[in-house]
């Protein structure tokens, strides 16, 4: 094959290429195509939505301070009242400044968000599938890539596979305890219906119990 004919080939078989992924994206797959070229790194993970889409985006990325915590309950943040939605770009104020521990809960679902690259984590106060739960999240941001990667392999050793293309319901609950920072979310797709709350723990991190 001469050099025209080559590049012939390669110009048709690209184009090719581009009108599958163009006829995909239409069907509304974006997540599961990009999720294909995602790095298998979970510290690597490629947002697919740029910071300014993300409702406050800078209050949420944020290191956890070394401050006290305070030892709360999935129970006692479930009964936090709710404001009305705050303004996009707030900051933290007020319970948003603390940091809280929660000794013991159980992970019933687990994911990571693609939008924006967080690991979405639900807990609850028991191990009952239909207890109400609130969302924990620990950030894409580098320092928070040792504890990722801890979660991913405590979830891998009980068969569960944490990646952006992998996660979801929990077969069984597991106990874990969390460390982080109180948050005010939005009510929004947020996750499961089980979730009970607009209050998070993010940033956070989540550390598995035997």
């Amino acid at each position: 094959m001469n050099r025209l004919s080559r590049s012939l080939t390669q110009f048709f078989l690209l184009g090719g290429v581009i009108a599958l992924a163009t006829l995909t994206l239409s069907c509304g797959n974006i997540d599961r195509i990009l999720g294909t070229i995602q790095p298998k790194d979970i510290c690597d993970c490629l947002a697919i939505e740029p910071d300014i889409t993300d409702y406050r985006h800078n209050a949420k990325h944020v290191p956890i301070p070394n401050i006290a915590a305070e030892e709360i309950t999935v129970e006692m943040i479930l009964s936090w009242r709710e404001d009305l939605a705050l303004p996009p770009d707030a900051p933290r104020t007020g319970r948003e400044l603390r940091v809280f521990h929660v000794a013991g809960a159980f992970v019933q679902n687990a994911s990571v968000n693609p939008k924006d690259c967080d690991i979405h984590i639900e807990i609850s106060q028991t191990a009952d599938k239909n207890a109400r739960r609130i969302v924990v999240e620990t950030p894409i941001d580098s320092g928070y890539c040792p504890g990722r990667k801890t979660i991913q392999a405590q979830l891998l050793q009980h068969g569960f596979q944490l990646d952006v293309q992998h996660g979801g319901e929990l077969l069984q609950a597991l106990r874990a305890e969390i460390l982080g920072m109180a948050f005010e979310d939005f009510e929004h797709d947020r996750g499961s219906p089980q979730v009970g709350t607009v209050w998070e723990l993010h940033p956070a991190t989540v550390n598995l119990l035997p």
